[in-house]
């Protein structure tokens, strides 16, 4: 008897689990657009064009290399995330796209990125090529002539990372402090 009860109770388990639908822990766009789209020049000076990732997750965050907080942290994040994927890291593009176009050349992104992982992609452009780009996903960049430090001005921007899925949609907005784990979960939840 108490074997019956216990099969009855593993698949009443198991039909409900089928049910539910995983979600996500970032923040998930109700009806995901299309992620905007764009090309800029990566930090071999090649273009790079946002539509040619599809089949590709794609991490989109907004930084500088001279950035003292908020990038370093999301970058290392990143290289967690990169590291937790394991062979699926292969179907993933992490994206650096410059609020310092000023002094992120891609020689400068090269070298800055190279610390993180050699697959991170770092691009820019001019300031008319990247503001379409900003305005597109709603990223705040603004330099801050008065936050001077040892390293020049300071770049106020938005931490958030932006996801687009294999399909090429604006999917998930993944706010800064997100644990690396918590990323980890939500691009397996997307992987093709």
């Amino acid at each position: 008897m108490t074997r019956a009860v216990a099969t009855i109770v593993l698949l009443a388990l198991l039909l409900l689990a089928c049910g539910q639908q995983a979600t996500f822990k970032g923040t998930e766009l109700q009806d995901p657009p299309p992620a905007p789209d764009f090309t800029l020049t990566d930090q071999y000076g090649r273009p790079f064009r946002l539509s040619d990732q599809k089949g590709r997750v794609v991490l989109l965050f907004f930084g500088y290399t001279n950035c003292p907080d908020v990038c370093p942290t999301t970058l290392s994040v990143w290289q967690q995330v990169e590291t937790q994927l394991g062979k699926d890291a292969e179907k993933v593009r992490f994206v650096l796209i410059t609020a310092d176009p000023e002094r992120d050349t891609p020689d400068r992104l090269r070298e800055h990125l190279a610390r993180f992982s050699p697959n991170f992609i770092g691009l820019t452009g001019t300031p008319q090529e990247l503001a379409p780009v900003y305005e597109a996903y709603h990223a705040y960049v603004e330099k801050d002539a008065e936050g001077e430090t040892a390293a020049g001005y300071l770049v106020n921007h938005t931490a958030a990372t932006f996801v687009v899925d294999p399909q090429g949609r604006w999917r998930l907005t993944i706010p800064f402090g997100t644990p690396a784990e918590d990323v980890v979960h939500d691009v397996r939840l997307l992987l093709p």
